[in-house]
């Protein structure tokens, strides 16, 4: 029935949408996600699930991919993107002093520029060069290496668990492939792919705090915090994570070192070019520069703004509201596990992306993929919970911590021999 009902939703973009790769995109999912609801019929088990994920894979991504990438379709995000690895190469920053026109403003902090940096060495001559130039392609090998990574980090915690990691390992492949190859994933993947760094680096981010692994999480951070601001609302949520599992040392660890490499990555070109990248980082995407964001879906946020004065600002202060409600969450009930700090910064981008004065429903896709993931990785809650737990990784983050139930065995253990002598 699941690929059924995503086989109807990809075969209405070549009907109602006017995007030359939506509806290509269109087409080519519609054709796998029916191959595999066929095949998850007729096909007995196992196969009746492999075949049909393999199915839409190859149908939703792979094909649309290869297709768009090669014969040079894509997003007006894939061209911002290259673009702006060419200038950050050529000058130093990604962000034109005088742009004219929507197209050559990069609504992006630094990080993203990147991500183009191929296109600038490669070239566009030559299929190879088209296609490892390509920006997408980056895109989604950051975001795949991100969740690799992910689960990487959270096995090793698992390993003292017989059969545990390996039902994970299992567990955690046959969710993520059904996640790439849903319409959540595979449609942006494919068309712009912008948004799945930043969605990769912060699972990777809460993996490395539940871990307990605050200088690993603050790199990531860093990383995640240069690419956009929306992945800004990530560092409280996993320093809340960290500090309510780990104690406060770990937390303000990662912090610092969050706020201190996102400063290191993005003031060079702030630096360089402060009045372009407030115009376009700032002003452009929240429907304050000079000229008018693209990005108009019709959400509550936008709907307000387009009031006038009087709305935007009505939506500003909800949106202010709204991000304050889940800081004081933070404060008064901190995350204690991955599945927690996951929801959490879901229901803080999604207030987010929908009472911002700009925005699209594609931005709420990451939401959607920091719930499914936290559920899919096996990460548990953190190994830290008391506070003498919190003292040993006070001193000792990247060590794991004795369990309590060993403590407690021990604890009996000689009570027991004391008795006896």
């Amino acid at each position: 029935m699941g690929w059924l009902l995503a086989a109807g939703w990809a075969a209405a973009f070549p009907l109602v949408s006017d995007v030359g790769t939506h509806r290509v995109w269109g087409v080519c999912a519609a054709l796998g996600y029916s191959a595999a609801a066929v095949a998850a019929r007729v096909l007995p088990r196992p196969r009746a699930v492999r075949v049909p994920v393999l199915l839409a894979l190859a149908g939703a991504v792979v094909l649309p991919l290869l297709l768009l990438v090669l014969t040079g379709q894509a997003q007006s995000e894939v061209d911002v993107i290259e673009r702006s690895g060419r200038l950050l190469y050529a000058t130093g920053t990604p962000y034109l002093d005088a742009p004219r026109r929507v197209e050559e403003y990069t609504p992006y902090l630094p990080g993203m520029a990147l991500l183009g940096i191929p296109r600038a060495l490669l070239g566009e001559h030559g299929w190879a060069a088209r296609y490892f130039g390509d920006a997408r392609v980056w895109c989604a090998a950051v975001f795949l290496a991100c969740l690799v990574a992910s689960r990487a980090v959270v096995r090793q915690r698992q390993r003292r668990r017989p059969g545990g990691s390996a039902h994970g390992d299992a567990r955690f492949a046959a969710v993520t492939a059904v996640l790439i190859a849903s319409p959540v994933v595979a449609l942006p993947l494919c068309v712009s792919g912008v948004d799945l760094p930043l969605a990769g680096l912060c699972v990777l981010a809460i993996a490395f705090a539940v871990r307990g692994r605050p200088v690993a999480a603050g790199l990531v951070l860093a990383a995640a915090c240069s690419l956009k601001w929306t992945a800004w609302p990530a560092i409280p949520v996993v320093v809340a994570l960290l500090g309510c599992a780990w104690g406060a040392r770990p937390a303000l660890r990662c912090a610092g070192t969050a706020v201190a490499g996102t400063a290191l990555l993005v003031l060079p070109s702030a630096l360089l070019s402060p009045g372009p990248m407030v115009e376009q980082v700032l002003a452009f995407p929240t429907g304050r520069g000079e000229l008018a964001t693209p990005a108009t879906s019709p959400l509550p946020g936008r709907l307000l703004a387009e009031q006038g004065a009087t709305g935007w600002a009505v939506a500003v202060t909800l949106l202010v509201c709204g991000a304050s409600a889940v800081g004081l969450s933070l404060v008064l009930r901190p995350p204690r596990d991955a599945v927690g700090a996951a929801d959490r910064l879901a229901i803080g981008l999604s207030i987010a992306f929908l009472l911002a004065p700009a925005g699209r429903f594609g931005y709420l896709a990451l939401p959607v993929l920091l719930v499914v993931w936290a559920r899919s990785v096996g990460a548990g809650s953190a190994d830290a919970r008391s506070s003498g737990t919190r003292s040993v990784s006070a001193r000792s983050v990247d060590t794991e911590p004795v369990p309590q139930d060993r403590d407690a065995d021990a604890q009996l253990a000689t009570a027991g021999a004391g008795r006896r002598s």
